[in-house]
């Protein structure tokens, strides 16, 4: 992206009275440097015809920078990492080792295939070749149409201009279509094989280079191709190539067909007089350029070339006759230049129009500096036509507030580009250059912006990205407010997105619709704020858990007196102030007290109290507190006073008043506990290959730490993913590669003010585990901001003696023993991860024990059958159902019998059942299951006839059975209908196995093998796959986890979207995926990737 106006419409050819000045060349070498000219191959790829690259200290400092550079001219689908002598024998590290005149192989692993060099060299130029000149780039014909390319950037078909550098008339119409827009090396060589010219580099018509396949697509509908020689300045014409366009909000004219001649014969010849203003250094060295608006429509960039060095001068008037077209009755003209050469400022004085047909004249007067360094440091303006002295538009200036998320790593330092469009045309792209703060978009920080322009309208949309450069160039966008002075209004368009070409789906362009910044939109975004709040924190809720409840009006904490009386004046360590939770749904919960069993927190008369079992229902704030509400007097919350002492908010006033309270779980960090240690709602602290860690890591597994309790609140924090890694601060650094020493010993300080935890160094009083502004860790002294807070989350909970010993329960931190199996509340990546992590050794939830019987048809089975059991409150499985004789089981018409045991998961309402299909027998005809408890003798019959058989029926080995209450289940069975739709890439396709499972409000229906297709070959570039999966109905689908372990890298899958139908509903769900798996994401590879809802239809 650029300064330059980016529009659909055409640009116009220039016919200037000045002509053209050739731009000079200047050398300025002083020593003579070394040069080594070598070629690069592809390995294995022999009709690949390489790369000769001139390798010189001026041109490549270090080898990574080496490394780079081949990443953008070598197709590889992980850049080049690795370059090797042609055999593959010897790898080369350093740029010494490479010889001059010699030839390498280039690969994205260690595994190099070798490539026939001979064969290579012998090929002809792609320009003469009658065939395609690789396997990835084709011809097309210009009238193909697409509507998606490479990564998801093009979403319809466009037409570009390309003219060959220097030669104007040489010019080519290129539809841009998926095939020859794979990547940016792939377009050049397809234009290489067009023009018959080598084709390396790209420009736009001002000469500005254009880098990558995003800047073309972002082009303004021409660009100039060229070899190694630099751009050269001309007329490059796109009238003939272009459609008319219209402006929105404006009428488009229709002619009568026997006038149809006519109204082409209008040219529209304006004769453009520029003044520059006469004071000293008035002038500019920059390339200036012009574009119209009219009512018709509007012109491209004009660039207004001159003849000899005079060009936009001191005093001087500049003269130039252009052609246009007809764009009808012009109302406002944008003036720029590209800030290029030794002197770019410039204050220009005046600008003169006449319409060369009709005779009219039309004045702008400017007297504005147009100079980054000068007034508000614009160098793009519009000016409104006068009609009859006054001005057909306002000039306005917009105020735009651009809110970088508060993610870890999130801001950015590359160039941030926005367009803003209207009723009555756009802005075009300026780049935003002034903030109010003295350094942009950083974490968490609102930007102000000044963009003065003529008057758009009502505002419908804006286009906003960044040109991707510089190091850490990804953002997190959250939100752009744009207000307009003339009539206050303001226009909010959210996107809560990253811009990264390495996160989400890649992009780092936007385009946004706007919607008004009411109330309801607020609501709206603070709605989605505490849904993402609660998605963080429901696992401190789960049955089970002890919680304290924290004020920081009173600056105490909740208590539960013996005679009934509640307050929020408590200690830490007040017994009092121990609530467990006894019953869980969904956001409703019990609170009863740890202490006085027979007392749990309740609402009588509207007042906050102890009593009986009473359901509160939690709701969480942006802020990660809780409000506590009555569910029987919905509107009553618990309310206190600065005393801490409970009050009713009708009678006194608010600000001496707080319904707020923060949230802590006990027993968080006892021995063998799995943890989390989040940086933000969906960040956390991880440690990467490297052995240094971010706190911009995803919460996965990587993220997982297992804590080792050293003494009351001092632990040690070890990594789950790599054993034998320990978090630690040594020497200045703070890392994942200690060993388990005293450098690796933590004591664990809470914070009050918004219930997390931070880290300090018992060896280094006084350091703290902190991050920079990157995500990255380090050590810092301690501070009240965010850079040392960390927000923990159980994954699974520990044990209060690890070496079965007894112990003084401990007045300091962690002295509760809770049940492990609260590790239910933290999401996993699958469903038998969540499942694992419920089972330990030590439980505060009551155990039920069931017997199960098993009863099997007529084809038995030798595969191993596990069991899985969903409750209202949780899950456990997967429940392996084997014996010391595994031999004798599920044998034709036997009834096997089992005794499970189920922790807190409240009624059961679906079991599901299966094997792993091996074995010398893995088919299975299962006939029954019967539950049973052991205590209540309650008995649930599942009635299934089923074979479970990859080679019969649907092909499915595992099934789901709902209880059945009175002769009908209590939710239905639904067979869903899944369409899988791999992408247009090339090498999309993959003969790898694909697994889903689908989330909805009523749990999941496991991974299940996406195996009968109705395809003969599964998951094939652009073929759409329709699978079937029954499952007991999930109610509304909020996710679905998609699976693919590729062995190889040539397997890798591309997924565009996962639409899933509900039969009963006729409702389809939209899951967008556009990205390849296993994807690369924090340094690490992921073979799983959760997909969100993104609309039904």
């Amino acid at each position: 992206m650029s300064d330059t106006p980016s529009t659909s419409f055409s640009m116009i050819h220039l016919t200037s009275s000045e002509g053209q000045v050739p731009s000079p060349r200047h050398s300025n070498v002083t020593h003579p440097v070394v040069a080594k000219r070598i070629s690069f191959y592809k390995s294995g790829d022999p009709q690949f015809g390489g790369v000769r690259v001139v390798v010189n200290p001026r041109s490549f400092k270090t080898f990574d920078a080496l490394l780079d550079s081949l990443s953008r001219k070598v197709p590889l689908p992980f850049g080049v990492r690795n370059i090797s002598t042609p055999r593959g024998r010897h790898s080369i590290t350093r740029l010494e080792e490479l010889e001059d005149g010699e030839s390498y192989v280039c690969s994205h692993n260690k595994k190099v295939l070798p490539v026939d060099l001979d064969k290579a060299r012998r090929r002809p130029r792609p320009w003469l070749s009658s065939r395609s000149i690789s396997t990835h780039v084709q011809l097309r014909s210009a009238t193909a149409t697409v509507s998606t390319t490479a990564h998801g950037m093009l979403r319809a078909p466009r037409r570009l201009v390309v003219f060959r550098n220097g030669d104007p008339k040489n010019k080519h119409v290129v539809l841009l279509s998926r095939r020859i827009t794979q990547s940016f090396e792939a377009f050049l060589q397809y234009l290489t094989q067009l023009m018959q010219c080598p084709v390396a580099k790209l420009y736009a018509t001002d000469g500005r280079k254009v880098p990558s396949l995003q800047a073309v697509i972002l082009s303004s509908g021409a660009v100039v191709a060229a070899g190694r020689e630099p751009f050269k300045p001309g007329n490059y014409d796109i009238q003939k190539y272009s459609l008319p366009a219209k402006l929105p909000g404006i009428s488009h004219r229709v002619h009568r067909k026997g006038k149809a001649k006519t109204e082409k014969r209008k040219s529209g010849n304006w004769k453009v007089s520029i003044n520059t203003s006469d004071f000293p250094n008035a002038g500019t060295s920059s390339q200036i350029y012009i574009v119209l608006y009219g009512h018709c429509r509007s012109s491209a960039p004009i660039y207004l070339y001159g003849r000899d060095g005079t060009r936009f001068q001191d005093g001087h008037e500049d003269n130039f006759t252009i052609t246009v077209g007809d764009i009808g009755m012009p109302f406002k003209i944008r003036v720029g230049h590209t800030n290029s050469g030794h002197s770019p400022s410039w204050h220009c004085k005046g600008i003169e129009l006449q319409n060369m047909n009709s005779g009219e004249k039309f004045y702008i007067p400017v007297q504005r500096w147009l100079a980054q360094e000068q007034e508000d440091g614009e160098i793009c303006r519009e000016f409104p036509i006068l009609c009859k002295g006054q001005p057909v538009l306002p000039v306005t200036m917009y105020e735009v507030y651009i809110t970088t998320g508060e993610l870890w790593n999130s801001g950015t330092i590359a160039n941030v580009y926005l367009s803003i469009y209207g009723e009555k045309g756009d802005t075009g792209s300026r780049k935003l250059f002034r903030s109010k703060n003295s350094l942009k978009f950083l974490r968490g920080q609102i930007d102000t912006f000044f963009l003065e322009a003529v008057n758009l309208g009502d505002l419908c949309k804006i286009v906003i990205g960044h040109d991707g450069l510089g190091q850490g160039n990804g953002w997190f966008l959250e939100d752009v407010v744009i207000r307009d002075p003339t009539t206050n209004h303001e226009y909010a368009f959210f996107c809560h997105r990253w811009l990264d070409e390495g996160e989400d789906d890649g992009k780092i362009v936007r385009e946004m619709y706007a919607r008004d910044k009411t109330i309801s939109s607020v609501r709206k975004k603070l709605e989605r704020k505490r849904k993402e709040t609660w998605a963080a924190d429901s696992w401190k809720f789960m049955k089970g858990n002890t919680l304290q409840f924290y004020n920081k009006l009173s600056g105490g904490f909740v208590r539960l007196h013996p005679d009934g009386t509640v307050d929020a004046a408590g200690e830490q360590t007040d017994r009092y102030g121990l609530f467990d939770v006894i019953f869980n749904e969904g956001n409703i919960c019990v609170f009863q007290s740890h202490e006085l069993r027979h007392l749990s927190l309740t609402f009588d008369n509207g007042m906050a109290g102890g009593g009986a079992r009473s359901e509160l229902r939690v709701l969480y704030q942006p802020n990660r507190c809780v409000l506590l509400e009555s569910v029987l007097l919905p509107g009553h919350t618990l309310t206190v006073d600065r005393h801490g002492k409970v009050a009713d908010e009708f009678s006194a006033g608010y600000a001496e008043l707080s319904k707020e309270f923060l949230v802590f779980v006990k027993g968080v960090f006892l021995s063998s506990a799995v943890v989390i240690l989040a940086t933000s709602l969906c960040q956390a602290l991880c440690l990467q290959p490297n052995g240094t860690c971010t706190g911009a890591g995803n919460q996965s597994e990587q993220s997982h730490w297992r804590v080792h309790r050293i003494s009351s609140g001092i632990c040690m924090f070890e990594s789950v993913k790599t054993a034998r890694m320990y978090l630690r601060i040594k020497d200045g650094y703070c890392n994942g590669t200690g060993t388990g020493d005293t450098d690796c010993h933590f004591k664990i300080k809470k914070n009050l003010e918004n219930a997390s935890i931070s880290l300090e160094s018992l060896k280094s009083p006084g350091l703290f585990v902190g991050l920079q502004p990157d995500g990255q860790a380090k050590p810092v002294i301690y501070t009240k901001d965010e850079t040392v807070c960390f927000y923990p989350r159980v994954i699974q909970f520990g044990r209060e003696n690890p070496m079965g010993m007894s112990a003084t329960p401990s007045q300091g931190e962690d002295k509760t023993t809770p049940p492990e199996s609260k590790a239910r509340g933290s999401p996993q990546s699958s469903s038998e991860k969540e499942s694992k992590q419920l089972c330990s050794t030590e439980t505060l939830l009551v155990e039920e024990k069931w017997k199960v019987l098993v009863v099997t048809g007529n084809t038995g089975t030798q595969a191993n059958v596990t069991l899985w059991v969903y409750g209202h409150e949780g899950v456990t499985g997967p429940i392996s159902l084997t014996k010391d004789s595994q031999e004798q089981l599920f044998l034709p018409g036997q009834t096997d019998e089992f005794q499970v045991v189920l922790r807190g998961i409240g009624e059961i309402y679906k079991i599901r059942i299966g094997h792993d299909g091996t074995g010398g027998q893995p088919e299975w005809t299962l006939q029954r299951v019967t539950m049973e408890n052991v205590k209540s003798k309650k008995t649930l019959n599942f009635v299934a006839n089923v074979c479970l058989s990859r080679n019969q029926a649907e092909g499915d080995i595992v099934c789901e059975l709902p209880v059945m209450k009175e002769g009908e289940p209590v939710f239905p069975l639904v067979r869903y209908h899944v369409d899988v739709y791999t992408g247009q890439l090339k090498q999309a396709k993959t003969e790898s196995e694909v697994s889903l499972c689908l989330y909805g409000e009523r749990g999941d229906s496991g991974l299940r093998l996406l195996h009968r297709s109705n395809m003969p070959v599964r998951f094939q570039r652009g073929q759409i796959d329709a699978f079937q999966i029954e499952a007991v109905s999930l109610g509304n689908l909020q996710k679905v986890l998609l699976h693919c372990e590729a062995s190889d890298k040539s397997q890798y899958w591309y997924c565009e979207k996962i639409i899933v139908k509900d039969p009963g509903s006729a409702s389809e769900s939209i899951f967008t995926c556009e990205r390849w798996i296993p994807f690369m994401s924090q340094g690490l590879m992921h073979s799983e990737i959760e997909l969100y809802c993104q609309g039904e239809d």
